[in-house]
């Protein structure tokens, strides 16, 4: 915790880790967007793609106090990028946008609850500031790892995220 502001510590982690994102996601090469590790797994084009778009969807736990999948009239993030610069430019875009509106809200409105929600079904209810860290943050981390990996095995040089990678010695 760097303050006693819940939405001034979200805004500090939410830096570092677009920083580490985005450096992932210049790695990216479109080249090989079909690339997968296995046959369950995203492609790698559908996963970076994915990356980015859960940035408008951690605008919602900000802005919206519930979302519903099965809602036709729900925000839907555009088309799947065709090329690297619109990966990174739709990054940028998501990125500035949800920092905004982290600057815009307050600690009370982090403190009321969002619903993710299927119809009558809750897939997770919890306050904004919590699903901003479970399933904001977390989540993105947990797939931007996922990265990672496929960097690996395609043997690009993956980035230090919270230190030196093997390949940044």
């Amino acid at each position: 915790m760097h303050t006693s502001s819940f939405q001034q510590n979200i805004l500090a982690e939410l830096h570092h880790e677009l920083a580490g994102t985005r450096t992932i996601l210049e790695r990216v090469p479109f080249e090989q967007a079909e690339y997968r590790p296995h046959p369950k797994s995203m492609s790698l084009w559908q996963l970076a793609t994915h990356v980015v778009n859960l940035l408008a969807f951690k605008s919602l736990f900000v802005t919206h106090d519930s979302r519903d999948f099965l809602d036709p009239n729900a925000p839907k993030p555009g088309p799947t990028p065709t090329s690297k610069e619109e990966l990174l430019a739709r990054f940028d875009q998501y990125s500035a946008l949800l920092r905004e509106q982290l600057q815009a809200t307050t600690d009370e409105n982090l403190t009321h609850n969002f619903r993710l929600h299927r119809g009558e079904q809750t897939i997770f209810e919890q306050s904004k500031g919590a699903a901003i860290r479970l399933m904001g943050l977390n989540h993105s981390i947990h797939h931007r790892g996922q990265l990672t990996v496929y960097l690996r095995l395609l043997d690009i040089p993956v980035p230090g995220l919270y230190g030196p990678s093997a390949d940044e010695k």
